[in-house]
């Protein structure tokens, strides 16, 4: 088996190319099912909000020698206030106690109950409450925060690659992210904070850098793809894909590890929910970018230009120069079978594709 330099030397050199532009089909067909099952998920089961996006009223219990949500639950029963109400375990010694928005009066019965449960004295236990209009200003601003993400990088790409259909590209790759983490977050039932929209941002900016190297190694392959014949902008692309694919799933492992561990620690054993939150949205959103930058956002972008009229001229005269060699063979087999097993796309070495060198090589037949 070879070793992952070696295969990363031949992605890199066109010797060894793994075809994804070629299964594009494949990947479109994967990608629908699992945002098709997110959106079901999202439809059915519905997302969790915490108490920053629907309002209600909180009540954190500190300075527990064993922490237990038993006590908890035993008070919201007796209140009669278990419905809407959730009791968490924050760490090592805090609970926390979220129901829907009380008033003075029942926010204060609450916090004395829960004191009296606990065995603690009125200043371990906290309280607040977030209404309605703080609730809504939150939902509000976090959705401007991801509209104005997408049409700030979307003009970025534009700008920076001169072409509005990478842009394209990397923002259906992003929504890809997006909607997948949401629909694995409802799946899991863990509560969307703040915390969760943070690590939304930061992993579309970490899928959107995954998708820039790609997206760079395409432009300088193909550039002035026209002027030759060795290589179709759908090969040329397939090929900055190969390159850079050691390097992002490098890349990935490095950046998940460590948030795996983040997650088991704040979800198992710290009971953080703000280390749980985003630790979720990380390690999902880092393995879907890793992936839509791979197998989503070059073959999006091939399909787009895959109808402008340069890139089928080009792809025209590729293969019949590709016929020209192979008729230039003639009967010798071996010449022939290195002509259709040579890399359709590799690095170009400079001056190796003119002159002499570069014309098929004709064996004497033996006598």
């Amino acid at each position: 088996m070879k070793n992952l330099a070696t295969l990363g030397n031949e992605l890199y050199s066109g010797k060894t190319s793994i075809p994804f532009i070629a299964k594009r089909r494949i990947w479109y067909t994967v990608t629908a099912i699992i945002v098709i099952a997110s959106a079901a998920l999202l439809g059915t089961v519905g997302l969790n909000p915490g108490i920053d996006f629907k309002g209600g009223s909180e009540v954190t219990i500190t300075g527990l020698a064993a922490p237990a949500e038993g006590p908890a639950n035993t008070v919201l029963s007796d209140q009669g206030r278990s419905a809407g109400s959730t009791v968490t375990k924050l760490g090592s010694s805090s609970v926390r106690v979220q129901t829907t928005a009380l008033d003075k009066a029942d926010l204060d019965a609450l916090s004395s109950g829960l004191a009296s449960a606990y065995g603690v004295d009125a200043g371990s236990v906290s309280s607040t409450t977030i209404g309605p209009t703080w609730s809504s200003d939150v939902t509000n601003k976090a959705a401007r925060g991801l509209l104005l993400f997408f049409l700030l990088i979307g003009g970025l790409i534009w700008i920076y690659f001169r072409t509005w259909k990478m842009a394209v590209a990397a923002l259906l790759a992003l929504a890809h992210d997006i909607i997948i983490t949401i629909g694995i977050y409802a799946l899991t039932g863990f509560e969307v904070t703040p915390a969760t929209i943070i690590g939304v941002l930061t992993i579309l900016g970490y899928s959107l850098y995954d998708t820039v190297v790609v997206f760079d190694k395409i432009r300088e392959n193909t550039a002035s793809f026209t002027a030759q014949t060795r290589s179709t902008y759908a090969e040329l692309a397939n090929l900055a894909v190969n390159q850079t694919f050691i390097r992002s799933v490098n890349t990935s492992i490095v950046g998940v590890l460590p948030v795996a561990s983040l997650l088991f620690v704040g979800a198992f054993i710290m009971g953080a929910g703000t280390l749980r939150d985003i630790a979720l949205t990380l390690f999902i959103g880092m393995i879907a970018g890793t992936l839509s930058s791979i197998f989503l956002a070059t073959p999006l972008l091939v399909d787009l230009r895959r109808r402008e009229k340069g890139v089928r001229e080009q792809a025209e005269r590729v293969e019949q120069a590709r016929r020209a060699r192979i008729d230039a063979a003639g009967d010798d087999e071996d010449a022939v079978e290195a002509i259709l097993a040579a890399p359709k796309a590799s690095p170009l070495t400079p001056g190796h594709h003119l002159g002499h060198a570069a014309q098929p090589k004709r064996r004497k037949k033996r006598p």
